[in-house]
């Protein structure tokens, strides 16, 4: 991810990392590799020119996208790439689905813990609780289907699996990283 100034500055740079590499025998992705235009008149430009939002762009697991501050100030936003989170709760669930006879609660609880924390970790940034928020409930909803499939008989029905996660909680949600307050 490279910012300009302009659409010819952005162009220039591209053309530059282009002959640079070629020096090396390499080339850059077409696929991987846009322009999009980004910044506080973004959402001016997009309007006039028939479109309703701006360009978005995906980098490092994050869907960046342009946004506005309460002050009406620019605000560069990011949230959790829909095909990373997806792909994660498909991790999530295939791992439920493998272990839930072969290990004692506890012991799921504990990874599944260190789980839910690693992606906060990763994903804890500001402007991303909602994204935070859906993951966390799409994983008690994997745990609570998979808790209820180890035997015959259904272990939990909702009452008592929301009474067991007062008694051995998951970890919540928590913003990590403060983008804001950089300065």
């Amino acid at each position: 991810m490279i910012g300009a100034q302009t659409k010819e500055e952005a162009e220039q740079i591209l053309k530059e990392i282009k002959t640079r590499l070629k020096k090396f025998n390499l080339e850059i992705s077409a696929e991987k590799t846009k322009i999009v235009e980004f910044g506080r008149y973004a959402k001016n430009n997009a309007n006039n020119r028939g479109k309703k939002k701006p360009d978005t762009f995906d980098f490092l697991g994050f869907t960046h996208y342009v946004s506005v501050s309460r002050k009406g100030n620019f605000l560069m936003k990011v949230r959790t790439n829909k095909e990373r989170r997806s792909e994660s709760l498909k991790h999530i669930n295939e791992w439920l689905k493998r272990i839930r006879n072969r290990q004692k609660a506890k012991d799921i609880w504990k990874v599944l813990s260190a789980k839910l924390r690693g992606h906060y970790n990763y994903y804890g940034v500001s402007g991303n609780s909602r994204e935070l928020q859906n993951y966390y409930h799409q994983t008690i909803k994997l745990t609570y289907k998979w808790m209820n499939r180890r035997s015959q008989k259904q272990s939990f029905n909702w009452t008592t699996f929301t009474e067991y996660l007062k008694l051995y909680p998951l970890p919540k949600p928590i913003l990590v990283h403060n983008m804001y307050d950089i300065w």
